[in-house]
């Protein structure tokens, strides 16, 4: 009796045959870590629901940047964490506001050893946890956050940015980001555009370590993509491109396989994904209940946001699978 030719298996026989034929590799280098910064805390503050992650004081976000180099990862991703907001998020383009001071402490720390992103938007700044200004009806006045958003830009870039990442999905967000940092001066400032950012129940452990609550029980799903859509997400992505995306993100990452692999096929410049707050501390969960291998289920995640077409995946395992790989 003859059989077919078992070429497949015969390429899956020994470690070093696997690793010879495999079509994607995971790297340190696809890697960013995101980094929260507290103002107003002595001592590193641990966020329950994020097993792992702590809000960091500006002395602890140097030590941890610069042992993240040491690890070989090539960005990390910055949030801030002021001890007042207001209705506008003034703190998001004050000079010596937490993101600021600690932009230009790493800056000082590691030189250009790190990319430095930083996440632009307003909800961690402001008093209501809208990612924009809250017009009198109390819809989010799409044109007023823009002209805010460039004040952010213009801050975050002069503090020692490499990359700034608008992430409010206001219409339009790229092209004044892109406008701002040129007439600033700053046409070497990267922007890494949150192109297709969902509507999603797996932000919530982020909101946590931000400490961010949207008033009134509210969300963001008039201005943040509706997940039943993927056709509406290429149309988003292609506006961030023309308007002068240099990276465009599609959040959250394993819910959204489908388009980020999508949207690789439809443009030329990097993607990235954001393996969310809510992906990881599922993981967590489950690993401290003995239910999985955390690490491996991590490596076997991240590998598929990869194998969708990633170049760039930001995720809080960065550091732990950074440490494996």
């Amino acid at each position: 009796m003859s059989y077919p030719a078992r070429r497949p298996r015969r390429l899956r026989r020994t470690p070093a045959l696997r690793r010879l034929v495999a079509e994607s590799r995971l790297s340190v280098d696809d890697l960013v870590a995101p980094l929260f910064v507290r103002e107003g805390i002595d001592e590193p503050q641990p966020v329950p629901s994020l097993p792992g992650v702590v809000q960091h004081t500006r002395e602890s976000l140097r030590k941890e940047v610069a042992r993240l180099a040491d690890l070989g990862l090539p960005a990390v991703m910055l949030f801030g964490v002021p001890e007042a907001k207001d209705p506008e998020g003034t703190g998001a383009w004050d000079p010596e506001g937490v993101a600021q001071a600690a932009l230009r402490d790493l800056r000082h720390e590691v030189g250009d050893a790190v990319v430095l992103m930083a996440d632009l938007c307003l909800d961690e700044y402001t008093d209501h946890g809208h990612c924009g200004v809250v017009a009198g009806d109390g819809t989010v006045d799409n044109d007023a956050t823009l002209e805010r958003y460039a004040r952010v830009a213009r801050a975050q870039a002069e503090a020692g940015a490499d990359v700034v990442a608008p992430s409010g999905m206001m219409d339009g967000q790229v092209a004044a980001v892109r406008r701002a940092l040129d007439e600033a001066g700053r046409p070497e400032v990267a922007i890494l555009a949150y192109a297709a950012k969902y509507s999603s129940a797996l932000y919530g452990p982020f909101r946590d370590a931000v400490g961010v609550s949207i008033a009134g029980g509210g969300d963001r799903r008039s201005y943040q993509q509706d997940l039943r859509n993927r056709r509406e997400a290429l149309v988003e992505v292609a506006l961030d491109v023309e308007e002068g995306a240099d990276v465009v993100m599609v959040k959250p990452a394993l819910a959204c396989l489908d388009v980020i692999a999508a949207v690789r096929s439809s443009v030329d410049i990097p993607v990235a994904a954001y393996h969310v707050s809510g992906e990881y501390a599922m993981v967590k969960a489950a690993d401290e209940r003995g239910w999985i291998d955390g690490r491996a289920v991590a490596v076997e995640q991240l590998a598929a946001v990869k194998r969708a077409g990633a170049d760039v995946i930001v995720t809080y395992f960065a550091a732990e699978v950074a440490e494996s790989l």
